[in-house]
């Protein structure tokens, strides 16, 4: 039950065409029509505490966005390899726009440091992959790209709750329909936070009374520094490290367990410099992005602290080493290699063709994740190839003729 009338006459304004309707009985595996599920959304919206006056005043007015569903239905065509995915991001434009930000806001980022650990060139490696340094926020309606999320039923119930706290958000931060713009997915403002982690962790930096993604840059680099710190971003460690490895190093121990950097300076892996990596007990994973021919990377902690922001190797090593670059280190030691572009398809064949020989790699989804290295490094060990754990067309090829 509803707790007022007006609550009702929000749903029935929803559900009711403005002409006459034959109503019909839905068939019972059905999908609701948009506005059926709009009338659903109002339902929600008004339990879990969203103000009346607030689904009036926007949940009828929601508009479903099919190229929001191409984008959620459609994978890329190829799968994008590190060199490609790095070189786009860790470039010359964003390098040269980081340290310039390094240097304009260098008061507050150093206050930012100190109140959350957090070091500015890391903030701004974070502000300048995901929207350029606020130069790109996105373009579509935070709020009709949700709906339409919200009512297509692959992630109907995530989505869902994102928009209710998008509603609740508007009535906190005062915020209105046309100012909330962002990605397909829902991403809002200069650093891209979906509303949930808007409503935990967005601060107001600037001192006007709110916390405005959008407009203040202040606001959202402390909300970035905030959401940091409560993920577990450990002051005064380092994200990772560009190593070196020996030309006999054995790829096959590699996998996503961690090691003390000691263990690693055991086997010879150095410091891009030459030097030696030490022999701390800090825990560390070693991580071969293009395989054997490419760099590789201990990565620390506060790594998978960058993970939590965005679940993605290739995005955690591109923060890491833009982070550095702004800072003014060296770029990478080694040249990043040409690589095989792989379709989704063939890297679906590849993972059913793994299976088949027993070598569990999960579904074929023709995604490259820790599962389907581990397989790959499974079979280049039993072959006699360089376990790498990388599908050179050496390995591509060998694994589909077996």
């Amino acid at each position: 039950m509803f707790s007022s009338l007006s609550a009702f006459s929000i749903l029935l304004s929803i559900a009711t065409p403005s002409h006459a309707q034959t109503m019909v009985e839905p068939a019972a595996e059905k999908q609701p029509s948009f506005a059926e599920c709009k009338v659903n959304l109002a339902e929600i919206a008004l339990q879990q505490g969203v103000s009346e006056a607030r689904v009036a005043a926007e949940i009828p007015n929601l508009t479903q966005i099919p190229k929001v569903l191409e984008y959620d239905r459609n994978q890329p065509e190829f799968v994008q390899t590190f060199p490609s995915y790095y070189s786009a991001r860790v470039n010359q434009w964003r390098i040269e726009k980081g340290r310039e930000a390094l240097s304009e806001k260098k008061e507050f980022l150093a206050e930012l440091t100190r109140k959350y650990g957090i070091p500015g060139h890391y903030l701004l490696a974070f502000w300048g992959l995901e929207t350029n340094f606020g130069n790109y926020k996105g373009k579509m309606s935070t709020l009709d790209s949700l709906a339409t999320l919200a009512c297509d039923p692959r992630r109907s119930g995530y989505f869902t709750g994102e928009l209710m706290l998008a509603l609740k958000l508007m009535d906190r931060e005062s915020l209105n329909k046309e100012q909330m713009i962002g990605s397909w997915a829902g991403a809002m403002g200069h650093t891209q936070f979906m509303p949930t982690a808007y409503m935990k962790y967005a601060l107001d930096g600037d001192g006007d009374g709110k916390a405005d993604l959008w407009n203040s840059e202040k606001d959202a680099l402390e909300s970035a520094a905030n959401f940091l710190n409560k993920l577990g971003w450990k002051p005064g460690l380092r994200w990772g490290r560009e190593v070196v490895l020996p030309s006999d190093f054995d790829y096959a121990g590699v996998s996503n367990e961690k090691k003390p950097i000691s263990h690693w300076a055991k086997l010879n892996i150095t410091k891009a410099n030459g030097s030696s990596v030490g022999e701390s007990d800090i825990p560390s994973t070693l991580i071969v992005p293009a395989g054997h021919e490419g760099p590789a990377f201990l990565a620390y902690h506060n790594f998978n602290v960058i993970l939590r922001w965005n679940n993605s190797e290739f995005y955690g090593i591109a923060v890491g080493q833009l982070a550095n670059r702004i800072l003014g280190n060296d770029e990478l030691s080694k040249p990043l290699p040409e690589l095989p572009k792989y379709s989704i398809s063939q890297m679906a064949q590849m993972q059913r063709k793994l299976n088949s020989m027993g070598i569990d790699v999960g579904g074929a989804d023709g995604i490259i994740g820790p599962a389907t290295r581990a397989g790959i490094r499974e079979f280049q060990s039993r072959n006699q190839l360089i376990a790498d754990g990388f599908p050179s067309t050496t390995t591509f090829n060998a694994i589909l003729e077996f």
